[in-house]
């Protein structure tokens, strides 16, 4: 991550758990953050399905701006509950944070811990070492749109893709600023962008995102450019990923890479990600989902919430302690001290307990 300047003594972090495994994985994030010493103090709010079915409240009154007033950054699990077919306080609390709190920068890296988890034969962990920015706020996800004559033979549904000069232009500013600052793992700089759309296809966002990246582009004359289509990117992706570096693309298409992504190094319980809006409080959340058929049995991959744990603290300018979760996960994943899904045979809580003793 791009740090931002370090925070106050006792820096104030929200953690909303959410539902499902978010519920178990979390705790295992928070005692990870704490073993580090971390001058950081939690605040935990109830905000999903179990409260919405209490009292029919996604998010209270004034509860982002309170967020963005209060707090250095936001911890958050999973939402998702069989018991709400329509989902309406995941996408009211998820989405809308990212929506009213204009966190625009869904930063997802790609890092292959051990080659045993990779599905690509031949594959190591030097060869995938990627990161996919996203844009967070518009596209297809902005639910712009409408139904006419619902459930009958002529029913027509519109879902309007939005793409902003503005929102177009500073994500592939993020991309190229990431690019700049930050190295890969194995300490070299990264030096290349790809952006990647479906320009042929859809040709009036296409031009947008086409003519926002060249002139981006301009300014950053030392680093290296890209384009691909994105089911071409897609195909590139599973059959050598070892040449992606920085990729930018916009909602819809960063939300399918990035699960691919998340396979080539170990599945979705592996997968961190940010949140961003630089310079104000950011969200931080494992991509897994809530996972309901396996909630409460304490078999969940809770590595994606810890490296997320990870990914917040160096925003917060805590290096050091970051690199020390960072460290240790790879050591547990290396002698498989994990859970069933990545060789292991430890539970949720035990695979938490390892990395908290091994950062200890």
């Amino acid at each position: 991550m791009i740090p931002c300047p370090t925070v106050n003594p006792m820096g104030q972090i929200a953690v909303i758990a959410g539902d499902g495994i978010g519920k178990e994985v979390i705790p295992q994030a928070l005692k990870v953050i704490q073993a580090t010493g971390a001058p950081l103090d939690f605040t935990q709010f109830d905000w999903g399905a179990d409260r919405y079915l209490a009292d029919s409240t996604t998010v209270p009154p004034g509860g982002f701006a309170m967020l963005a007033r209060d707090f250095d950054a936001i911890l958050v699990g999973a939402f998702g509950d069989p018991r709400i077919p329509s989902n309406v306080h995941a996408r009211e609390i998820l989405l809308g944070m990212r929506s009213q709190m204009d966190l625009y920068a869904n930063v997802r890296p790609v890092w292959l811990m051990d080659a045993s988890l990779c599905p690509l034969k031949g594959m190591e962990t030097k060869d995938i070492d990627f990161v996919v920015v996203r844009e967070n706020t518009e596209g297809v996800y902005g639910d712009v749109g409408g139904v006419f004559k619902r459930d009958t033979a002529d029913e027509v549904a519109i879902q309007e893709d939005i793409n902003t000069w503005k929102g177009v232009e500073r994500i592939i500013r993020y991309a190229f600023e990431y690019c700049q600052r930050s190295r890969k793992r194995d300490g070299s700089p990264r030096s290349r962008v790809l952006m990647c759309d479906k320009s042929n296809a859809m040709t009036h966002a296409g031009s947008l995102w086409q003519r926002a990246f060249k002139e981006v582009a301009a300014e950053y004359p030392k680093i290296e450019t890209q384009h691909m289509y994105v089911d071409a990117l897609a195909m590139q992706m599973v059959r050598d990923p070892r040449r992606l570096d920085v990729i930018v693309t916009n909602n819809m298409f960063g939300d399918i890479l990035t699960d691919i992504g998340a396979a080539l190094q170990g599945g979705l319980g592996m997968a961190a990600s940010g949140n961003i809006r630089p310079g104000k409080t950011s969200m931080f959340e494992p991509v897994h989902g809530s996972a309901p058929t396996i909630a409460g049995k304490n078999v969940a991959n809770p590595i994606g919430a810890i490296l997320t744990a990870a990914m917040m603290l160096a925003h917060l300018g805590m290096t050091a302690e970051s690199a020390k979760i960072e460290a240790a996960v790879l050591e547990a994943v290396r002698q498989k001290k994990t859970t069933e899904d990545l060789g292991g045979t430890l539970g949720t809580r035990e695979a938490g307990d390892c990395v908290a003793e091994r950062v200890a």
